[in-house]
This record gives C-alpha cells, structure tokens and sequence, in this order.
C-alpha cells in the first residue's frame, strides 16, 4: 500500500464548498488503496487579511511575531478539513507543523526544513486517519514556531512526502491548484500554450525559476533530491495533470519543452573589476552573507587587467544589493551600474544536452521581433536573455491608481500593474514559443514528435553527475540544503570572443547562424555590455573547431562593424558545479569562487542556472581547480 500526499493551496479550500471537495479528492484516494495525507494552506486571502490586521498594529512586527500570526491560517484550514473529511465517513486527524515534528532553522518568515519526525505521523496513517497537516509553517529548535515562506506549503508537502519515503513508504505527491497542469509557457501570454504529461525535475526547476510561476524551486529541490513524483493536477477536476519525474530517455529527444518570463527581477553591472583571482569571490560573498538570492550571473573576458561582471536580482533586493556593495566597489576603483527595467526570457529543454540549434533559433526568433539582448547566459539545459523593458504604459498607471487602496486590495492592484509589464518580454516570449512550435502535440505533450531539424551532438558537454545520491544525502546536515552532487571539467573547449559588438538587434543571431551553417557546436555562451551601445559577447566550441569558428565569426563581424575585435583562445577549461538548490541557497557560488581564489586560480567566465554553474579558468590549471573544488564540496 503506498501514500499519496495531497496539497490543497488557499484557492482550493477558499470556502466551505471548496473544502469539502478537497475532502472527497482525499476519500477517493484512500478507497483507491492509499494512505492519504492531505496538506493544505490558510484559506483564500486569510494570509492577506493577517498581514493586513498586523499593519494597523505596527509597520514593524517582529519576524518572529508575524510567524506566530501567520500559522494561524492554516490552523483554521487543517481543523475544518479535517471536520470535512469526518463528515462523510472516514476518519481523519490534523496536525500542525510543530504536532508532526516539521523542525526548522531560525530563519523567520523564510526558515529551511532540517529534519521531519514521522513517528506520529505513521501512526496515524497506519490507524486508518486521512491525516491533514498544515503547510507553510513548522518549529525551530528552541521550539518557536516557524513558516517557510514564499511556496511554503508545496514544500511542506514535498518534504513531509520525502520523509515518508525515506521510512520505507512508496510515495507520490499531488500538488492541486487552479490551473490543470504545467504548460508550455503561461497560457494568459501565450493562449494556444500546450499542457504537457511530463516534464523533468531539472526542466521544471529551471522554469519554476526563470518565471513559470506553478510550483516554487524549493518544493522541486526536495522531490529532485529525494526522488519524490510529482503531480501538478487541477482541485475542480479528477483530471490527469503533469508529473514532474526523473529524466526519461525520450525527454532528451525535444530540443525545448517551455518558454518562461519573469519580469521581477533588476540588473546590476560591475564595471572596470579587477581581472585577478577572489575578486567574484568577494562580490558573491558578501550578497551571500546578507542572503540576497543572485539568479543570472554573467562574467565577461574583459580586456587591460580589467574585467564586466552582470548579474540579477529580485526588484525587491535592488537597493539592498547597492547599498551593500558600495564599500566594496569603491575599494576595487569599479563602477556599479543599474540598467534599467528588464524582462528575463528563457527557454528549457533537456534535449539541449545533446542537440545543436537551440541557440541560433532562439536569437533569430528574436531578432525577428526587434528585440535587443542585453544580457545572455546558458545553463546545461537552458537558454537565457535579458530585454530592456519601457515599464509601465500609461493606463496601466492610472488604472492601478484608481483600483482600491484597502490592504487587503493590494494584491490585486500589484497583479493588475505586473500584467501591464514587461511589453517587450511578453512579445519575445510568443516569438520563442512560436519558433520551436511549443503549441504543437510532440511526445510528453499530446503525441509522438515528428522528426526535427536539430542535429544531434556526438559528444554531449556536460554528464549527468553519477555519485551516490543516497550518500550525498546523508552528508547533509539537514533536509532542505543545498545538494552539491558532483563536479565536471571539460578540457576539449575553446572561447571565442567579440569585444565592443554594437548593442543592437539581430547582431547575435548573425554571428550564431554563421557558426551554425559551419556545422560547429556551441556550448556556453555569455553576453554582457562593455560600454555605450557596446556589448561583449564570448562562446565556447570544441577545441577542434576554433579555427573554424574563428574564421566565421571574424567574417560575419566584419559585416557588422570593422571596429569590432575577435579573439579565439584554446587555453581554456570548463568547470561545472552541478546539483539541487544551487539558486535557492545563496552560498554555493561563495563557496565555489572561494575555493578557486584560495588557490590563486582566475575565473574568466561565470554562467548560472538552476542546477548548473559553469566557470572558465586556463587550461593549465584544469585539474587543480576540479580538485579543490571536490574538496570544497567534500564530494571526494
């Protein structure tokens, strides 16, 4: 007999009506042969009207007096669920964070799980009780309550189905919310967006981050880390959703399963830094030691001794992060520079792992549109730009001026103004969606793919990491760090770079296509601005090609604008950091820049993702950087 773990967010148990459809989703699935657990969230705006109720007392509470208010939404939702669920005949008993043993850091309004007590909870289940838990919240050591912040109760539930596995339970999690499955890209932008029947952990991570806004990262760290299947599935109906599983071998068939935007976030360029070893390691360090999440980083070769460091933060953190910086800017004798509002679009796919075309396409459907790249990075599975953005329009202004101004309409005011943003984001995202046919049935989304246009690569850059993950897990000290699972050097790359490329659109495009229609493979790519109207871009091919890529790329740039300089370097190695939680836990670039800056060891390129970070360092010094590394993460 197996456990289902039910999650039920605040739109799914808003009312009386709602509640008790929730309790039958949860009955079906016991008279199906299950145990049942049932997580569910405060009810409707009840987390909403909390806040508000404490902004009349004080416009400073306390973060600890905010998670004893805050838990009692849940509370409320848990008692009256489980009431439901007695009503129509079965048994069923509620706990709250602190009744099942959820223990926590101390890290108020966003604390981690260390570690879930299943005794109580498997005595429940093997009593025959539907057992309903509150999300979102738990216990610290010293025995104060705590809640886990944005995503909360996905995680709870995530987690709690975690812990169940690991007592010996075969366990699956059901994530129910107001949408029928994970698509293809959001379906309010893109209306013909295609639901999909499967997706990867490593996929669904990346879209989680990068805007796709179903589930947050954390909830899909625990199920990637822990091996826990996932369900996105719709609360008013018993259809089928999206299982969000392990790699299967056909995923790595489709060049790209979604597209994602994310308005929220601020970018910020370090100019004129220092090109000398620990120099990223202090800058990352210290956004790490206040907590701010870095998402894309971006760093540049540069030239005379100086180097261009671009990188992204949540809107929220963009004063924080320059105020906290410029100490440290001013001693390195940079420049710190915010440009402006930014869009990030991205598109995923396992299938990049293995095949070429990816990148060309993408650029091309946005120049095609006009759209300006001002920043670009690529993970192991994904692709992703930054687009200059005009802000709001003018009736956006005016008509989030004249909604409601009571706290409790605040919400809804921010999701009124944020659907008038990023113009030029929404439209770059219908042009990638359109140009890799995401509407059209393909295998995982509707049927089998018809045959495509992308050529596969003979040698995949990156492995999949293959340590023990069973022994990785037990290294840590709790259930929600950071997972480092391995460390991968490439020494068969080159670099090419293109110092002071004019910043204008479709420039990128000609330079991929030419390297394309070359038959040559490009792996990392990083685009970052180096001056007014200035850009400088820098890719990475196999060592056996860089002539080649040389060749081309001098003769498309020439086009371009003869000003421009094109330098190939074969002395390189590529160093990738892979593993689960590597944007959620803000330490993992410190402790990687660190390591190498110990070790006197210059970093010449920085790319980001969800699962991945990639350095470039001279080749000499490959394998010393693979060794401190796999000792930094005690992965030897």
């Amino acid at each position: 007999m197996g456990v289902v773990v039910q999650k039920f967010g605040g739109s799914s148990v808003k009312d009386a009506d709602s509640v008790m459809e929730a309790a039958r989703k949860a009955i079906r699935a016991k008279h199906a042969g299950n145990k049942v657990i049932v997580v569910v969230s405060a009810q409707g705006s009840t987390t909403d009207d909390l806040i508000a109720k404490a902004a009349q007392i004080t416009g400073t509470p306390s973060a600890r007096e905010m998670d004893m208010l805050l838990a009692t939404g849940e509370q409320i939702s848990i008692a009256l669920t489980a009431m439901a669920i007695q009503e129509l005949g079965e048994l069923a008993v509620s706990f709250t964070g602190s009744q099942i043993g959820i223990v926590t850091d101390s890290t108020h309004r966003k604390a981690r799980i260390k570690k879930i007590d299943t005794v109580r909870l498997c005595e429940a289940l093997d009593t025959g009780h539907i057992v309903v838990l509150a999300g979102f919240q738990g216990v610290d050591e010293l025995g104060d309550i705590s809640t886990l912040g944005r995503g909360g109760s996905d995680t709870t539930a995530v987690a709690v189905a975690a812990a169940v596995k690991l007592a010996g339970y075969e366990v699956a999690c059901e994530i129910y919310t107001d949408v029928d499955g994970v698509y293809t890209t959001d379906p309010r932008i893109v209306p013909d967006a295609r639901k999909m029947d499967a997706i990867s952990y490593d996929e669904m991570l990346e879209m989680a981050s990068m805007g796709a806004g179903v589930m947050h990262s954390r909830s899909i760290e625990f199920a990637k880390k822990f091996d826990v299947p996932l369900m996105v599935r719709n609360a008013k109906s018993d259809a089928i959703g999206t299982w969000i599983v392990p790699e299967a071998p056909w995923m790595s068939e489709i060049p790209a399963c979604g597209v994602a935007l994310a308005a929220d976030e601020a970018r910020l360029v370090l100019e004129g830094v220092p090109d000398r070893p620990g120099v990223s390691h202090r800058v990352f360090a210290a956004l790490a030691d206040a907590n701010i999440a870095v998402d894309m980083i971006a760093q540049s070769v540069g030239t005379g001794g100086k180097a261009t460091i671009g990188f992204t933060v949540l809107n929220t953190e963009l004063d924080r992060t320059k105020k906290l910086l410029a100490p440290l800017v001013a001693e390195l004798g940079a420049t710190l520079n915010e440009t402006g509002k930014v869009s990030k679009v991205s598109v995923v796919g396992a299938g990049m792992r293995a095949i070429s075309g990816v990148a060309e396409r993408m650029f091309q459907a946005l120049a095609n549109e006009g759209v300006n790249l001002k920043m670009i990075t690529t993970g192991d599975i994904k692709i992703s730009v930054l687009v200059e953005e005009d802000g709001l329009d003018s009736d956006a202004l005016q008509q989030g001026a004249d909604a409601p101004r009571s706290p409790q309409a605040e919400p809804i005011k921010k999701a009124h103004l944020e659907s008038k943003k990023a113009v030029r984001g929404r439209r770059a995202l219908k042009a990638v969606h359109a140009a890799f046919a995401l509407a059209s049935p393909r295998k995982g989304a509707g049927e089998a793919p018809a045959n495509g246009e992308f050529k596969p690569r003979p040698n995949p850059l990156m492995v999949a990491a293959t340590k023990d993950r069973e022994a990785a897990i037990a290294k840590l000290d709790g259930m929600e760090d950071v997972l480092v699972s391995g460390v991968h050097l490439n020494t068969e790359q080159s670099r090419v770079t293109i110092h002071d490329l004019p910043d204008k659109p479709g420039n990128c495009s000609k330079v991929f296509n030419a390297v394309a229609t070359g038959g040559i493979l490009v792996d990392m790519i990083v685009q970052n601005q180096s001056g007014p109207a200035k850009a400088e871009l820098s890719f990475t091919v196999p060592r056996a090609d860089l002539t080649r890529a040389l060749n081309r790329t001098q003769d498309v740039v020439r086009e371009i604008d003869p000003a421009c300089r094109v330098v190939g370097d074969g002395d390189i190695a590529v160093l990738f950091v892979l593993g689960v939680g590597m944007r959620t836990h803000t330490g993992v670039a410190r402790t990687m820049f660190g390591a190498l800056a110990s070790k006197g060891i210059n970093i010449s390129m920085i790319n980001t993702s969800e699962v991945c970070v990639g350095v470039v360092v001279e080749s000499a010094r490959g394998e010393e950087a693979l060794a401190c590394l796999t000792d930094a993460f005690k992965l030897g």
